[in-house]
């Protein structure tokens, strides 16, 4: 018996297909236990209006096709995008300052980290007197929310760099920034990357919580007010698109890395 049970696990370990697909079947088993669980919690001792997984997909088809739910996440999700394009940028500049700089590095690091541990629900209140009850402070959010990851994580890699690498470059007479988008920026990709999965969850949260404080229209408007009328399954649909952007989000990256930076986590693929 053991015999068989040994060849079934070598059989298993030379077919890479066979790997990916008992991960997709436990990883979907894992899905469908947590949903029973909750179903079974929910109706035992919750409330008939708490959202359960039987009530949200009844909901699912209509909610999503009405007008308030599409208009929402094009607002929400757009300005995420934005600002995460406007938190990329400033980051990925302060984050190569702060790695190649020791004066900015000293300059920036205690306040690069206390800002990026300071709650967003404190936040949000100080961005309304500065940019009013309007979307830019929603925007000012997710910029702030999703910077100090990218920046921290840039400035690690801009810190690891092997000093052989810059040496190379000096010794042919590169110049500063050469050197920094040449050599150190490159080499610093792998940390900007996992920045970046960090600030897209920040952003969202920043981006939910403005829309919560400033009660504009979005995808945090529409959650809080469906979960104050008693509509808890479909407010839950709203959480499930954030969660699905941010999803397609990791996925991008996770395939970006794949195709253009193969050497990074290569042992990834045996898990």
């Amino acid at each position: 018996m053991s015999e068989q049970r040994l060849g079934r696990a070598l059989a298993v370990a030379a077919n890479p297909g066979a790997r990916a697909n008992a991960a997709v079947l436990v990883k979907i088993a894992g899905g469908i236990a947590i949903l029973a669980l909750w179903e079974i919690v929910a109706r035992s001792f919750a409330a008939a209006y708490v959202a359960r997984p039987s009530g949200i997909l009844r909901v699912l088809p209509e909610t999503l096709a009405t007008a308030a739910v599409l208009r929402g996440a094009a607002i929400t999700l757009g300005g995420v995008t934005q600002g995460l394009i406007l938190a990329l940028i400033l980051g990925t500049a302060v984050g190569l300052a702060m790695g190649s700089l020791k004066l900015v590095e000293r300059l920036l690091r205690i306040y690069v980290n206390g800002l990026y541990a300071m709650p967003m629900i404190a936040i949000v209140p100080l961005l309304t007197i500065w940019f009013g009850y309007t979307g830019k402070t929603r925007l000012a959010a997710v910029v702030f929310a999703a910077f100090f990851p990218i920046a921290m994580n840039v400035s690690d890699g801009a810190r690891s760099v092997p000093g052989e690498f810059l040496e190379v470059a000096r010794s042919c007479r590169a110049r500063p920034y050469h050197v920094w988008f040449g050599v150190t920026l490159p080499s610093s990709l792998p940390y900007l990357l996992a920045g970046l999965r960090l600030a897209v969850g920040r952003a969202l949260v920043g981006a939910v919580v403005a829309e919560f404080f400033v009660s504009v229209d979005g995808l945090g408007f529409y959650i809080l007010f469906q979960s104050r009328t008693f509509h808890h399954n479909q407010a839950f649909v709203a959480v499930l698109l954030l969660a699905a952007f941010a999803l397609g989000i990791d996925a991008l990256i996770g395939g970006l890395t794949r195709r253009y930076l193969p050497w990074y986590r290569a042992g990834e693929g045996r898990r």
